[in-house]
């Protein structure tokens, strides 16, 4: 079940249109997302990377700036460990191309997802020491590793975190205490103490804000220097780019971020990203946030789920052309593997969850011992949209359970999770997504916690459409597609706007596509006035719905004779409400305006 919604946020859109030159409709959108200031209007829709925040603002950046310098005098060994997903991979990059420019002794240590699980544990640090490490410097993890980089310090090792996920904390009587690693500089947007502005960054840009301020301090110059600089180029091409990977809201800095990043990464100089961009097939000039989410990304994180992240890692690293193509090519045959292995987990699932009762549940905790463990959080992911519910999947690993959850808006998972922590070896994450090892004789347990405890609604299921203006599709034309891009990128946090009309009528269509999925639509508006529309959801559904909305007869009129125009004199109209956005179709050179579909009732 879905509710439309229409925004109902209020603004001088015509004075605001005034000031921005901009249309009242796109004063009224921007508003839709929660940017109301003028300074942030201005940043919204003309930000450049001059409006970036400070790196010194974070809590300890000056401490951990002053103690790489010295390690980096002394020529003490550094190492990184990050992490094996999108951002780990990427924050990796970033601090190892920055610190050894900066001249330092530094090597990488990427965790194994099934050998060592995620972030930092005491084997790794036993690795480190052993290795001649003196300083190790996490990324996209740490902020957790409280008893870990308590070992590290007995064993005289510095130990520099940076990280953006929630501090661990525990709670008594309502009142919580969170639990900071004693290291000798903490970076984590998100510690209670941290003064800077925005705490929605990932990992890879905390440590892009570590790599700035670090090499400025060396040379003696500002940070924005290095930052206008090529290795700084390069490096925000990558924090761009883990931004969009670990789904972090394009709002505030990050969406200067990645719509600079964007731009520079459709002339990278990275051997590695060129190669992964040729072997997808990915047209450079038109790279979107949706192929770094769903094209490239997903590359980078199936290597580390199916086999070793240091793959990707490499590939970016490496200066070899043919290289760069073994490994790019490798990656993406991979993410191939992953999604066959993916999609019959999903079936698994499903049937699971179909057969046994678990359907009723309003947390949805499903046990799959036999599913690859690197693949518990995509499969959950797709049961989250499946089901509009807050799921865990779980599978059997070498020690017990381990397993990943993906959350609605209105559950908060690290929180939940922490109600019953000690059921839990080990766990972390945030309100949308959480990973977990336990006991196999607590599965059960968790799933009965997590119902009891859960304080979701009725309504907190139901599918909310947001619409941003009721619009005649007759006010859309190809200059209005061209000021909504001003709007771009579009993602999490910054949804492509959507309009509604009603009374929509479907005069006749066809449908398209290798695996004929798409539906193709002439309607009339209210006016008489035609329109071009496509449908690129689920057209059984649509079909479905149809045929018991108008009878059977209705799809034969709708896609053979034309509804609105040859059907008999009894039959009824297809008439709809439908939210939309506008587009534009280029075909064979011809560039034409288009509705695409997005909800239908």
């Amino acid at each position: 079940m879905s509710r439309w919604m229409v925004a109902a946020k209020r603004a001088d859109f015509d004075a605001i249109a005034r000031k921005y030159q901009i249309s009242p409709v796109l004063a009224r959108i921007i508003r839709n997302r929660d940017v109301i200031e003028d300074e942030d209007i201005s940043r919204f829709l003309n930000g450049t990377r001059a409006e970036l925040y400070a790196p010194t603002l974070l809590k300890d950046m000056d401490r951990a700036v002053d103690i790489l310098l010295q390690k980096i005098a002394e020529g003490k060994h550094i190492r990184i460990i990050g992490d094996y997903d999108i951002d780990g991979i990427c924050s990796t990059y970033i601090l190892y191309r920055g610190l050894a420019a900066c001249g330092a002794r530094v090597d990488t240590a990427i965790p194994h997802r099934i050998r060592d699980g995620y972030g930092l544990n005491e084997h790794l640090i036993q690795e480190a020491y052993d290795a001649g490490t003196d300083t190790v410097l996490t990324c996209d993890n740490g902020i957790a590793a409280y008893d870990q980089i308590a070992f590290a310090n007995t064993l005289g090792m510095t130990v520099i975190v940076t990280d953006h996920h929630e501090v661990p904390y525990d709670e008594t009587d309502g009142e919580r205490r969170y639990k900071v690693p004693q290291a000798g500089a903490v970076i984590d947007p998100k510690q209670e103490d941290c003064s800077y502005p925005f705490s929605g960054i990932c990992g890879a840009v905390v440590a892009y804000k570590l790599i700035l301020a670090l090499a400025a301090a060396k040379e003696g110059g500002r940070w924005q220097e290095v930052m206008e600089s090529e290795l700084g180029l390069e490096l925000l091409e990558f924090a761009a780019f883990a931004t969009i990977g670990d789904v972090m809201e394009l709002r505030d800095e990050n969406r200067i971020i990645v719509k600079s990043g964007m731009e520079l990464m459709a002339h990278t100089r990275n051997i590695g990203l060129k190669a992964l961009m040729q072997v997808t097939e990915t047209k450079p000039e038109s790279l979107k946030p949706y192929t770094i989410g769903f094209v490239l990304g997903p590359c980078l994180n199936a290597t580390g789920r199916l086999d070793t992240a240091a793959n990707a890692l490499e590939l970016f690293q490496t200066a070899d052309r043919d290289r760069a193509a073994v490994l790019a090519g490798d990656l993406k045959a991979m993410n191939d593997s992953r999604k066959e292995l993916t999609l019959k987990g999903v079936e698994e699932a499903v049937a699971q969850i179909e057969n046994s009762g678990l359907v009723q549940d309003r947390v949805l905790v499903v046990y799959l011992p036999e599913v690859h463990e690197s693949l518990a959080g995509i499969i959950a992911g797709r049961i989250r949209e499946k089901y509009g519910k807050p799921s865990f999947v779980l599978t059997r690993a070498e020690e017990g359970v381990k397993g990943s959850g993906r959350s609605i808006e209105a559950f908060h998972m690290y929180d939940e999770l922490t109600k019953c922590k000690e059921l839990f070896t080990k766990y972390g994450g945030h309100k949308l997504a959480a990973g977990l090892s336990l006991a196999e004789e607590h599965v059960d347990e968790l799933r009965r916690r997590l119902n009891e405890n859960c304080q979701l609604t009725d309504e907190d299921f139901e599918e909310k459409v947001l619409i941003d203006v009721p619009m005649p599709m007759a006010y859309a034309n190809l200059a209005f597609v061209e000021e909504l891009a001003r709007l771009e990128p579009f993602g999490n946090g910054n949804p492509k706007p959507q309009f509604a009309q009603k009374n929509v009528r479907f005069l006749s269509g066809r449908v398209l596509g290798t695996n004929r999925n798409v539906g193709k639509y002439t309607v009339a508006d209210e006016e008489g006035r035609r329109h071009e529309l496509i449908y690129f959801g689920d057209i059984e559904a649509f079909h479905a719905f149809v045929s018991a909305r108008y009878g059977a007869g209705a799809l034969d009129r709708l896609y053979r004779t034309g509804a609105g125009e040859n059907a008999g004199a009894q039959a009824e109209p297809i008439v709809m409400s439908v939210v939309y956005y506008p587009d534009v179709n280029v075909y064979r050179g011809n560039v034409s305006l288009q509705m695409v579909m997005k909800y239908y009732q």
